[in-house]
């Protein structure tokens, strides 16, 4: 017992720790080795978005140029184990690290690079970008002719590379002074001589590299552009329909049709078919109608357009040139229906319903287009990609 006491109480034998020694030569050979990797993966990505610039443009037009020059740019990759090979380059312990900071030096400096050469004032292939409203397309004789256009371009317009010419229905050149501010144009119209029939127009911008959109179209003036088709003009009661037929022509997108009783407020109309643009209907129930009366109305149109991410109504107005005369019967239930109102796209923002007494179609209103998905959209998931391979290279280190 006492040998065993003796034998525990002797003190542990104590380990031996040495700290390795720290091999400067070899530090210094290898991180020299990685820089020299890396400028080199930098030097091949500078040659191949040069390269691939050249394979861009001989495939402008095609449906799949970025595709192509991206499949490009990633097969070549494979370029620089053979490349380090050939300057003698030790890759014994170059590891998935080495290699994941080669490749991703060669791609975003390949990326960065293409992405300066094929955008301004490198290169422009780009013709400059036009929308243009002519409001109304189809006219009644005294009114007047609105135009509003967008025109942009990744180099730049200006004013002295955009030309605008009409032809009147005799043949008659003219070539109107307009507005250019802030990319919009603008030009009203007048027709002093109010000559009926068609008008062409042509519209042209030229950016600073000569590159040309040209815009062709016409619009007209009319007798009938608006009237009143329903026969019955005495004796109207609150039931019977009132109907307007509109030239369809008056804009490409929806218009509001409206009339005014005794240059009154506006009283907006109903479609007929909510579909069709062409036919309106109306009674005497709505306010500004009375019984017993004899009543003139107006009717008008107006023509409105809004360019994307612009929340500047351009807008004109149809006016038929024809008064109309009515007469009521003793109704009590003409002029109590509340006027109808436009279609409210800050309640449709909200997903809110739409009042009861909302006009049965949509007119235009402002609106704003998204950022679209482009090319950054592919140096995200690379980012992503890289981040989740470190992440869980660095998730194994641990375990082991």
């Amino acid at each position: 017992m006492a040998k065993r006491r003796k034998e525990e109480s002797e003190p542990q034998e104590q380990l031996d720790f040495q700290i390795p020694k720290f091999d400067e030569a070899a530090f210094i050979k290898k991180e020299r080795r990685n820089i020299k990797t890396l400028f080199i993966s930098f030097l091949f990505g500078l040659l191949l978005a040069a390269i691939c610039f050249g394979f861009w443009t001989l495939l402008v037009g095609s449906f799949l140029q970025w595709e192509l020059v991206l499949l490009v740019g990633v097969v070549n990759m494979v370029w620089l184990r053979y490349i380090f090979l050939r300057l003698n380059i030790d890759l014994s312990d170059f590891g998935r690290r080495g290699w994941l900071t080669s490749y991703a030096m060669y791609f975003f400096t390949w990326l960065l690079l293409l992405v300066v050469l094929v955008n301004p004032p490198f290169y422009d292939v780009e013709s400059p970008h036009m929308e243009l409203a002519v409001l109304p397309g189809v006219q009644e004789p005294g009114g007047t002719v609105f135009f509003a256009a967008h025109i942009v371009d990744n180099v730049g317009v200006n004013k002295d590379g955009i030309t605008f010419a009409i032809i009147d229905p005799n043949g008659t050149l003219v070539t109107p002074e307009f507005t250019f501010e802030k990319g919009i144009l603008q030009y009203t119209y007048q027709n002093p001589a109010g000559t009926l029939g068609t008008y062409n127009y042509t519209l042209t911008a030229t950016d600073v590299n000569h590159h040309k959109t040209v815009m062709n179209g016409s619009f007209s003036y009319q007798q009938d552009a608006l009237e009143i088709i329903s026969s019955q003009r005495a004796g109207i009661a609150s039931g019977d329909v009132v109907t307007i037929k509109a030239d369809e022509h008056i804009s490409k997108v929806n218009f509001r049709v409206y009339y005014r009783i005794d240059n009154g407020s506006d009283l907006n109309v109903d479609r007929k078919d909510p579909s069709s643009n062409d036919k309106y209907d109306t009674s005497a129930e709505f306010q500004g109608w009375t019984q017993n009366s004899v009543l003139t109305m107006r009717v008008y149109a107006e023509a409105r357009y809004y360019f994307a991410n612009n929340p500047e109504k351009f807008s004109n107005t149809v006016m038929d040139t024809t008064t109309y005369t009515f007469t009521t019967v003793n109704d009590s239930n003409i002029g109590n229906e509340k006027p109808l109102v436009e279609w409210n796209d800050t309640l449709y923002a909200q997903r809110k319903s739409q009042l009861p007494n909302t006009l049965n179609y949509q007119v235009p209103f402002p609106y704003g287009l998204g950022a679209t998905p482009g090319f950054e959209v592919l140096v995200v998931v690379v980012a992503v990609a890289i981040v989740m391979v470190l992440a869980n290279r660095k998730k194994n280190n641990k375990k082991t």
